[in-house]
């Protein structure tokens, strides 16, 4: 029996909350129609590449069974060259062919498919097969060399990040905006890079320019570029996140800049503890951008064990697949099945199959 006011209000504060919790744990019944359709992409993930060890041995980690297991159709695979210290020129350029290389054998060993065109994401999520897309993040590898994007372009890359952490040894192409500016935004080299990519059908990745680089490259290209993995800068009162990432974060300004060419912007996990913070994060560039220039872009890794982030493990507690969860709670949180379907890979296909198909 009730007592009083207070005690009727606080019954039915529990009985709402548990019937919160109860909804929660029932499927969207939208779902399994979304992730049907949906050719699901996660606009930048890594695989660690042993540079310096020819013929390195392979990972023993199941590489389809782990992409299978995020629910993504396909994810945009990369390495990165200056992820060992720079040395003397050349060495670069050596430790982009030991990438290749290793990805070549990985491949193969696994049975995954590179994919080239738009063609061959469709064909690959209608047989339910996952595939990649082969990217570099940072192109320290040209070392002034124009040809080289050509030779990138053959040996199966589709997005070039042309800046990571360091500049190019012998002609860098662009400030980075982790550290000091002092080449004036994008170089006379870098604004050739572009050039070239769009000649090509390369994706130009954007991320880790500096915002004056950036404008500097939307002015110059043909093609709409990506910002594959970054996030919506803090306002006031919101979570702080991680503040080591802060320096990597846009502003609405620049958001709104890489979109209106038809530009697609990724949003990672960092600075979220849960799929519903994920969310939340996923929403705020798509009030800024759009709906129809937002993707997913986790940068992590789909091996278990090693030191950056594992995909399949990114939010403690979460046990539902990374793509399917993320769908599930858009969904749950407005988003409509189209809106899902958008930024859960469509958006980016898009683009994909705009770029590849310039030449």
């Amino acid at each position: 029996m009730l007592h009083s006011n207070a005690s009727r209000r606080e019954f039915l504060a529990l009985a709402a909350s548990a019937a919160t919790m109860l909804r929660a744990a029932e499927p969207d019944s939208r779902l399994a129609a979304v992730l049907a359709r949906t050719i699901s992409v996660d606009m930048h993930s890594h695989v660690g590449i042993p540079f310096g060890v020819p013929n390195a041995p392979l990972p023993k980690f199941d590489l389809p069974g782990e992409m299978k297991r995020t629910g993504f159709s396909a994810v945009i695979q990369t390495w990165e060259v200056d992820s060992v210290p720079a040395a003397a020129p050349g060495v670069d350029y050596t430790h982009f062919h030991e990438a290749l290389d290793f990805e070549d054998r990985l491949l193969a060993a696994t049975h995954v498919k590179r994919a080239f065109t738009l063609r061959d994401l469709e064909t690959a999520h209608t047989q339910g097969q996952p595939v990649i897309v082969q990217a570099a993040e940072g192109a320290q590898f040209l070392e002034g060399h124009i040809e080289r994007v050509d030779e990138a372009y053959q040996r199966g890359l589709r997005v070039l990040q042309p800046v990571h952490e360091r500049d190019d040894q012998v002609k860098p192409m662009a400030d980075i905006y982790t550290r000091a500016a002092h080449l004036g935004g994008l170089t006379e080299f870098g604004a050739a890079v572009v050039k070239a990519s769009n000649r090509l059908g390369l994706v130009v990745d954007l991320t880790h320019m500096s915002y004056d680089a950036v404008k500097a490259a939307l002015k110059i290209s043909t093609q709409p570029m990506i910002f594959s993995h970054t996030s919506l800068v803090r306002g006031p009162g919101e979570k702080p996140g991680d503040a080591r990432m802060a320096p990597r974060l846009l502003p609405k300004e620049e958001v709104r800049d890489i979109a209106a060419p038809g530009g697609v912007i990724g949003v990672w996990w960092h600075g979220t503890d849960t799929v519903q913070e994920y969310v939340e994060a996923i929403k705020r560039v798509a009030d800024v951008a759009g709906v129809d220039h937002v993707g997913i872009g986790t940068d992590t890794d789909l091996e278990p064990g090693v030191g950056r982030l594992y995909t399949n493990a990114v939010w403690k507690g979460e046990t539902r697949a990374m793509f399917p969860a993320v769908a599930e709670e858009m969904l749950r949180s407005g988003f409509t099945p189209e809106d899902v379907t958008k930024i859960g890979g469509g958006n980016f296909c898009r683009l994909f199959g705009k770029v590849t198909s310039a030449r």
